[in-house]
């Protein structure tokens, strides 16, 4: 069954349960954070999708990947200019059926919730996760200092592990886009496995890795 929420177009993937801190200063996207504060919009909810490369976000829906993920609100700072620093949270996957560009100032979409698949074996999927563990902490021990990062606690359900193991890292956009897109818990826990083994490869034989766009002073998550 569709459903209706306001559409954010972004060039970055958001994952469930991964923070994505966003300023916004865009007129359209301003009123979007009004409706959300005030309650215009349901559950302080709206849909992040992944822009195409080379795309314009409002070349839609072409220029947007099939998949999303809403992202609750749930810090807000308004600024004295009138933008806004925000903290979201992902929250549940999308799959994208109609744009709406006309009837508010921003994009709203009808969309259909993406459920995941019935998990496999408990035995297997938690083999499974232990193993995508591993491989994140040998990513993290190549790419960052000890402080830097946080392993995710044991309690963590294993379908929702690979989404917290890639937002702790500096994977490409095309991974995250299959993590997001696969709907089966222990095709995940591979996923996020292979990629992990594969940039901690990379890393190993370069002795480097990719700076946050912040560290060369461009924001991440604007509008």
């Amino acid at each position: 069954m569709a459903e209706t929420v306001p559409l954010f177009p972004l060039g970055t993937v958001l994952l469930p349960g991964a923070p994505l801190p966003l300023h916004i200063f865009e007129p359209r996207y301003r009123q979007l954070t009004v409706d959300l504060i005030t309650g215009a919009v349901p559950d302080k909810q709206f849909g992040v999708i992944a822009v195409r490369e080379g795309c314009s976000p409002d070349d839609v829906p072409d220029a947007l990947h099939p998949v999303g993920c809403t992202a609750e609100l749930r810090e807000v700072r308004r600024l004295p200019d009138g933008r806004y620093d925000i903290v979201t949270r992902g929250a549940r996957r999308f799959r994208l059926l109609d744009i709406d560009a006309t009837s508010k100032p921003y994009f709203m979409a009808a969309v259909e919730f993406l459920p995941d698949t019935e998990p496999d074996d408990p035995d297997h999927l938690h083999a499974l996760a232990a193993s995508a563990r591993d491989a994140h902490r040998r990513y993290c021990a190549t790419a960052w200092h000890k402080d830097d990062w946080v392993e995710p606690t044991d309690d963590i359900d294993p379908a929702v592990l690979p989404h917290l193991l890639a937002a702790d890292c500096l994977l490409p956009m095309s991974d995250r886009q299959a993590l997001l897109e696969e709907v089966s818990p222990a095709e995940r826990l591979k996923m996020v496995r292979r990629f992990l083994v594969r940039e901690t490869g990379l890393l190993t034989k370069l002795r480097a890795v990719p700076a946050p766009l912040t560290a060369y002073g461009v924001e991440h998550g604007h509008n």
